[in-house]
């Protein structure tokens, strides 16, 4: 039986965005009822049933211990997820989403991930705190020309928008490399408000290359 978009949203939402997070990661059952906060034994189990039967995450058994993770390898599941990441994306009180539309209004490309980084996605900003903005691309695309294009914008925004712009092939690169980099940070602390099913589809080949989450504590 396969899941329907509206009955995910419902239901499966909250469990889902546990995987999205941190899509590299295998969770048991102990894991995942806490970092829930459900108090239903039978509830978690019922809705981990239902990802694992439309195929959005994966049962495996370590040892005689199952555990879960992200199918990530399905298009399905990268979808499913990125939506949840966007849907977390919004609603936030203290994000000033007016300021970032007229931004991504002005985007000169497409096919991109949007994404607030930095203390705004912590929650952490103060009064003299930019907007962190990072915009992923297609390969074939211009870094330096959307920057040149978003700019002046960006820098007369109160407050103001430090940008960052990226090619995909950039970002899984930086997830790969051992070193400490921006693009774990990425990773690390986001609000992705548009492209989820594009970062998504980005982590799952840094997955799939070796990426486990190394670097990001």
């Amino acid at each position: 039986m396969g899941l329907k978009t509206g009955l995910l949203l419902r239901k499966e939402a909250g469990i889902l965005g546990i995987f999205a997070k941190e899509p590299w990661r295998k969770l048991t059952f102990t894991e995942l009822k806490r970092l829930s906060k459900k108090k239903s034994k039978s509830y978690l189990s019922l809705v981990l049933k239902r990802l694992v039967e439309g195929q959005i995450v994966r049962r495996e058994s370590i040892g005689r211990l199952p555990v879960y993770s992200l199918n990530w390898g399905s298009p399905k599941a990268r979808l499913f997820a990125g939506f949840v990441l966007e849907t977390g994306g919004w609603g936030k009180r203290h994000i000033p989403y007016n300021d970032l539309e007229r931004l991504f209004q002005k985007l000169p490309t497409e096919n991109h991930a949007f994404i607030v980084t930095g203390s705004y996605a912590r929650n952490a900003q103060t009064s003299k705190s930019d907007i962190d903005v990072v915009i992923l691309i297609d390969d074939a695309g211009e870094p330096k020309k959307v920057y040149a294009e978003l700019r002046y914008l960006c820098e007369m925004n109160i407050p103001p928008i430090h940008l960052y712009v990226f090619r995909n092939k950039e970002f899984v690169e930086m997830l790969l490399n051992k070193q400490a980099n921006y693009g774990k940070e990425i990773v690390k602390n986001n609000l992705i408000l548009y492209g989820g099913e594009v970062y998504m589809h980005l982590v799952g080949e840094a997955i799939e290359h070796g990426f486990y989450g190394k670097g990001l504590s």
